[in-house]
């Protein structure tokens, strides 16, 4: 090979030991030019191989100009033969370049192929394709190609002899592989092969026959061949083509596995990567590192483990004989000394270290899509450094840098790039936690690549992206989705395009069940605005737009159901109640009040006395014109507790509220031995005013009055021992009044100017209202299916709409004898699924209805409820059915005194112990993340 004509050293890619063989022979030869297998395009990309942040493994990426996403890599790692060839070429000062098909042609080569001259039909049909190794392996005996090609070139070292020796024993092997095979079943190679000539001739012509080539094994004897440039043309006539543009991008030892789909990869990248930079003693150094990665893992390794490994692996490769222990011997001891045995940390090993994580690095001087770059400009400036090995992120929020990097990442994947994705938040479950699983692949770049179209910089690309995906998606559930993507992405200018995009499908379709798919990423998008401070208030007249739809075709909706169906429906009802209770927390930080607060004009009536259009009592009080304090109006409304300030012994006083007319006057403090005081008058809105009526004490308390908005007005509720006063509400001009010492909890400093906030607020509490009428009516009718009657009594009942006498009355009923079986079954699958246990154990006359149900049940149709009763009680708790067996073993309906219950349901008292609860509530702070003082909310006495 050192005689006339070109030096051809034919490797194997990604071989380690051909990587040192090639290194020794250029050494030799010293030639003029160096060939090497690639694309010719990438010829101007070469020089950047010496730039000391161009890290391997990387690879060359050609994709089409016009169409990004068809493309193509040439992977190069530290133990590529190839790679090895340019560092010595640009080391050396001499030309390197590419020699295979041009990456034009590549991309645009369809399956038609140019049929090769002189091949019959008959040889075209017995083209298998062949494995050169493993035909070798074959034939020397081996049934592992791996194995093989370890011992014959691995073991053997360079070649310190002859450097040229284990090139020409693989070309003749080689030789003969192709004169039995032919192509082996590749006829592209066919082409390639002619490509290669001609670049060979050229440079032979520019720079006389000491060139050096570095290709493929396979390939050389087609490059020995002789043969006419008039045939190598016609194999290259008529070629597709397309205008390409290549790239340097980081690449990884896993993509290099064979296992990823890699055609040219090997199955142990990190252990090839092990042997090329081991200086000497290279067993010895893998098991250390072995050792190191499973003390890491908290394995008991010490360097005994380690010394006894080695031993273990030299018996095994004598005994096998082996020039030297492999990694097959070196698995085999690893095994055996260190992982006593089991394949599981083995697995760890293979994982991290066999294969490997490494990922490459690439200059900011490489060429890239602008998109590329303002990406490459924000990992930067936010600290996300790309990592091939897979890592867990937890971002705050509340913090510029964890927002920063939230939003790209969100970006990223509205552009299809999933770099990232989020998980579920440990020990949070506020919005302002986000966690994040991040991978770097090398494919990426290709999406990068491909996502450029959409603009310049990540933002406006995603921006882009998100008004395009608004126009072409059709279900309703997925533009919900899309917008949700917007506000977490933060990109509120999409928003407009989507919210229209929102409107029009909500308005075309009439599924229900697609209207509650839709509500609740729509719900919880409201929530995003206070965190990431996005605007949200067009997102809540769409929610309620969709809500008051639901209530209005969900009965017909749950009737006639077969088994699947209803369940579904009962997802549905469940995803709409936990909207509409999200949609009050979102209400309260999106306008600045609490959800128990009243607000707006014209609110609820006063707690006793009238009061005339212009403000003034009849009993000639001065009047307020804005509203009753907290929790007064709220309560009818939201159905929750009215957002008050309980003291201790002593009543506090309210905060007077602004009147229409200029006066003031404080509402009545009550308490259970405590008299009220001066009657508060009603709102300038028109409320009538509530009677008085006898407290608990005798003291009088305002009856429920009808508020303006058609509901009615809860009166406070009076406190043992304790005065209870209302917060105030907002006045006539949109403030909140101050109060001493500071908001109450979930009170901003003022609401949106106008009308526009009040309303809004006032239309989002009935919502509530109107939605329990919605289930009191599932749960009465007969028609509706069993399991989401059952539901609706269920979330009544957590609601306080329903209390235990009255659901057991509705479960008496639904599993009275009058009621198929597999219908009841469905009932309570309905009423106590999804973590209703714990109503059966706290509550025994429902315990007691079931078991009475179940028992009563007849043998006939016993096998046909079992299904679905095991379905219900399989997803409690262990503790749960534990306790509950207990209860039905002692029998529900068995009074029995506190000492007995004690100890046949272990861990259920009479009453709650508050010394033992008092005794975890320091542990329960610290596990929570809770701060450990005692938080002295004004408004509410611990």
């Amino acid at each position: 090979m050192t005689g006339a004509g070109p030096l051809l050293l034919g490797v194997r890619h990604h071989g380690p030991g051909s990587a040192r063989a090639v290194r020794a022979a250029l050494d030799a030869a010293r030639p003029a030019a160096v060939l090497i297998e690639g694309p010719p395009e990438a010829d101007a990309l070469i020089p950047l191989a010496a730039d000391p942040e161009l890290r391997p493994p990387v690879a060359l990426l050609a994709h089409a100009v016009d169409e990004p996403g068809r493309s193509a890599f040439w992977p190069f790692a530290a133990f590529s033969p190839e790679w090895v060839a340019v560092r010595w070429a640009l080391e050396h000062g001499v030309p390197a370049r590419f020699i295979d098909l041009p990456a034009a042609h590549t991309l645009a080569w369809g399956a038609e192929l140019p049929s090769a001259e002189g091949e019959s039909e008959a040889a075209e049909g017995e083209q298998v394709r062949v494995d050169p190794l493993a035909a070798l392996a074959g034939a020397a005996g081996y049934d592992d190609p791996e194995r093989w090609w370890e011992d014959a070139v691995e073991h053997r070292g360079a070649g310190e002899r002859d450097p040229f020796a284990p090139f020409e024993a693989l070309a003749e092997a080689m030789g003969a592989l192709r004169e039995r095979y032919g192509a082996g079943g590749r006829p592209r190679d066919l082409v390639r092969e002619a490509q290669m000539r001609l670049r060979l001739r050229a440079a032979r012509k520019e720079f006389g026959d000491t060139v050096a080539v570095v290709c493929g094994a396979w390939h050389v004897p087609a490059l020995r061949e002789r043969t006419t440039l008039t045939a190598d043309r016609a194999l290259l006539k008529g070629l597709p083509k397309v205008k390409t543009e290549l790239t340097w991008v980081p690449w990884t030892h896993r993509r290099l596995a064979r296992s990823s789909g890699y055609g040219a990869g090997i199955d142990s990248p990190g252990w090839y990567g092990h042997l090329f930079h081991a200086p000497d003693r290279p067993v010895e150094r893998w098991l250390t590192k072995v050792a190191g990665l499973l003390r890491e893992e908290d394995r008991i390794v010490s360097s005994a483990h380690v010394i006894e490994a080695v031993r273990l692996a030299d018996t095994l490769a004598a005994m096998r004989g082996r020039p030297l222990p492999g990694l097959g011997e070196t698995t085999d001891a690893v095994r055996a000394v260190m992982c006593d045995g089991s394949d599981v940390p083995l697995a760890l090993v293979h994982d991290r270290l066999v294969v490997g994580d490494v990922l490459g690095e690439v200059p900011e001087s490489a060429p890239a899509v602008p998109l590329q770059r303002d990406l490459g400009r924000q990992q930067r400036s936010l600290r996300l450094r790309p990592e091939a090995l897979e890592r867990e992120l937890e971002l705050d929020l509340r913090g510029d840098t964890d927002a920063g990097r939230s939003r790209l990442l969100h970006r990223l994947r509205l552009l299809g790039i999933g770099w990232g994705e989020p998980g579920p938040s440990r020990g949070s479950t506020g919005t302002f936690r986000e966690t994040w699983r991040l991978r770097w692949e090398p494919e990426l770049s290709v999406r990068v690549a491909e996502a450029g179209v959409w603009g310049t910089t990540v933002a406006a690309a995603a921006r882009a992206k998100a008004e395009a995906d608004a126009a072409d998606t059709g279900a309703l559930a997925d533009v919900t989705a899309l917008a949700e993507r917007c506000l977490l992405a933060g990109l509120p200018d999409a928003l407009p395009a989507v919210m229209r995009a929102l409107a029009d499908r909500a308005a075309l379709d009439t599924d229900v069940g697609h209207l509650a798919q839709a509500l609740p990423a729509l719900v919880r998008s409201l929530r995003y605005g206070d965190v990431r401070g996005t605007d949200t208030h067009a997102l809540s007249d769409v929610a309620a737009a969709l809500a008051e739809r639901v209530f209005v075709g969900l009965p017909p909706a749950c009737t006639a159901l077969d088994s699947d169906a209803a369940e579904q429906m009962r997802g549905h009802v469940d995803a709409v109640h936990t909207s509409l209770g999200l949609l009050g927390e979102a209400l309260g930080s999106a306008t600045g009040t609490d959800p128990g607060a009243a607000s707006g004009t014209g609110g609820a009536a006063g707690a006793a006395g009238g009061t005339d259009a212009d403000g003034a009592g009849s009993d000639g009080a001065e009047g307020t014109g804005s509203g009753e304090a907290a929790g007064v109006g709220a309560a009818a409304d939201m159905d929750t507790a009215p957002t008050t300030t309980v003291g201790t012994g002593e009543s506090a006083a309210a905060t007077p509220a602004p009147g229409a007319g200029g006066g003031v006057a404080s509402p009545p403090a009550v308490g259970a031995d405590r008299s009220a005081g001066a009657a508060a008058p009603s709102h300038a809105g028109g409320g009538a005013a509530a009677a008085s009526v006898p407290g608990a004490s005798g003291s009088p308390v305002s009856a429920p009055a009808p508020a303006a908005d058609g509901g009615t007005v809860s009166p406070p509720d009076p406190g043992a021992g304790a005065g209870v006063t209302t917060a105030p509400a907002p006045g006539i001009d949109g403030t909140v009044p101050s109060v001493p010492g500071g908001p109450a909890p979930g009170i901003g400093e003022s609401m949106p100017p106008g009308p526009e906030g009040p309303d809004r607020v006032r239309r989002l509490r009935g919502l509530r209202r109107r939605w329990r009428g919605v289930l009191r009516g599932l749960a009465g009718r007969d028609a509706v299916a069993g399991v989401v009657r059952g539901r609706a009594v269920r979330l009544l009942m957590d609601e306080g709409e329903l209390g235990a006498g009255e659901a057991a009355r509705l479960m008496g009923v639904a599993l009275s004898r009058g009621t198929p079986p597999v219908e009841a079954a469905a009932w309570i699958e309905g009423f106590v699924g999804g973590g209703g246990g714990l109503l059966l154990v706290h509550d025994e006359r429902l315990l007691g209805l079931v078991d009475s149900w179940l028992t009563g049940v007849p043998a006939e149709a016993f096998t046909d409820v079992l299904p679905l009763l095991r379905r219900t009680f399989a997803a409690y708790d262990p503790g749960v059915r534990r306790t509950l067996g207990e209860l039905v073993r002692r029998g529900p309906g068995e009074q029995s005194d506190p000492g007995a219950r004690g100890l046949t349901a272990p861990g259920f008292g009479v009453e709650p112990d508050a010394g033992r609860a008092d005794a975890v509530r320091p542990v329960l702070r610290l596990l929570l993340g809770i701060a450990t003082e005692e938080r002295n909310l004004t408004g509410v006495g611990v």
